[in-house]
């Protein structure tokens, strides 16, 4: 009797009607994976083993698989919202449970931890103060939004053309003279507060290819005390074709008056700086110190590396995402809220950061769509439909041949 068969196959069809509507409602969520309901063929066996008929007795669903494919990039407004553009996981935390999703819609809390809807915070690796990452056991990812301490300037680096036609001046250096000196021009430096204080050098040529250096600090002479007898902090000579040939670095201790303590340690870097026949210019004058900053925003780079940038236009690691990947995701058990459980049959996960191995990239400020096709899946509605109408028709007429049979005389 083909009812067994019929019931069967009405009982397939209508799951797989299940997985395509359940597709269907899922075609707008962030990061859902489409399901395929997957159907195998049955048939009885008997006491050895061996199939007792070649007639089958029908079908039955044999798994419902999950499909791991690539949805579309969608830009977004939120930087963290952050799509994986490839394989991999987000590997989520809920008080030590963890979870794994496709799904980058997330937000800082109250305490800095980065979550999603559902509340369990995304893991990682963290940054100490110097963003200096610790790559051991990823832990919930907590951005710091404290202000970025200053850094005491104790380099600046000068690259100047000294004019080698200039002629030495007459009258001993006066900084409040401008005939006493050849050239000058300033830095601005910062002490171990923050402070900024205005770094002065003065240039005074007092032989060919040979020239001083005097400086002062906020205005106050540095290596003397007027009316004293003026002091230079250093001297550069120059060879016969222009190069620099000694005098670099020179050590200059700017005073501070702001709190401070100890004066700045400044090691004046001229490497670079000729003396030619042209005008005096200055090429390039940078220093490495900065004053404190404020969070202005951070963004997640491609490698899962979540970079700061702060009001004083310094920039530092707060933190880096990992990413997990399975042997088999199909194994995955799934949790609803976009996320799937670690079984044995996925095996373990294989964490990693973004981009190696196996693992995808990260992109800031979008999401990935969902991988649903909607009109494949219209297409699959209607052929589920036809295929439960068949299987129906099945019983219809095997009931019609049952009614001939009963009704013999």
């Amino acid at each position: 009797m083909s009812f067994q068969q019929g019931l069967s196959g009405l009982n397939a069809a209508s799951k797989n009607l299940d997985v395509i509507g359940n597709n269907v409602a899922n075609s707008s969520t962030v990061g859902f994976k489409q399901a395929q309901a997957q159907f195998a063929d049955v048939y009885a066996s008997s006491l050895t083993g061996a199939g007792s008929s070649q007639v089958g007795i029908g079908t039955q669903v044999l798994q419902v698989a999950q499909q791991f494919t690539q949805g579309n990039i969608s830009s977004s407004n939120n930087p963290l919202d952050i799509a994986i553009n490839g394989g991999g996981f987000y590997r989520l935390s809920n008080n030590g449970t963890i979870s794994y999703s496709r799904n980058g819609q997330f937000q800082l809390d109250k305490s800095g931890y980065i979550i999603n809807a559902n509340g369990d915070r995304l893991t990682g690796y963290s940054a100490n103060a110097s963003g200096v990452l610790a790559t051991g056991a990823p832990t919930d990812i907590n951005i710091n939004t404290s202000d970025i301490a200053p850094k005491t300037t104790s380099t600046v680096n000068a690259v100047l053309n000294l004019n080698s036609s200039n002629t030495a001046p007459t009258a001993a250096f006066d900084m409040t003279d401008p005939t006493t000196y050849n050239n000058a021009t300033s830095v601005t430096v910062y002490d171990s507060l923050g402070n900024t204080h205005t770094l002065e050098t003065y240039y005074v040529k007092t032989a060919a290819n040979t020239w001083n250096v005097y400086a002062a600090g906020d205005g106050t002479a540095i290596g003397y005390t007027p009316p004293a007898a003026a002091v230079p902090v250093g001297s550069v000579t120059f060879n016969s074709s222009g190069a620099l040939t000694s005098g670099s670095p020179i050590a200059i201790a700017v005073p501070t008056t702001t709190g401070a303590g100890t004066p700045i340690a400044v090691s004046m870097d001229y490497t670079g700086t000729t003396q030619y026949g042209s005008a005096f210019s200055v090429n390039s004058l940078k220093q490495d110190g900065y004053a404190s900053g404020s969070l202005s925003s951070f963004n997640t780079s491609s490698d899962g590396t979540i970079v700061g940038s702060y009001t004083n236009g310094q920039s530092a690691t707060l933190g880096q995402i990992v990413l997990a990947n399975f042997t088999d995701p199909n194994g995955l058990q799934p949790l609803g809220g976009n996320e799937w459980a670690e079984t044995a049959a996925s095996g373990p996960a294989l964490v990693g950061t973004p981009g190696s191995g196996q693992l995808g990239v990260l992109q800031s400020s979008a999401t990935e769509d969902s991988n649903v096709d909607l009109t494949a899946e219209l297409v699959n509605m209607i052929t589920a439909q036809r295929n439960y109408q068949a299987n129906a028709q099945t019983i219809k007429t095997q009931d019609s041949v049952m009614q001939t049979l009963v009704n013999l005389r």
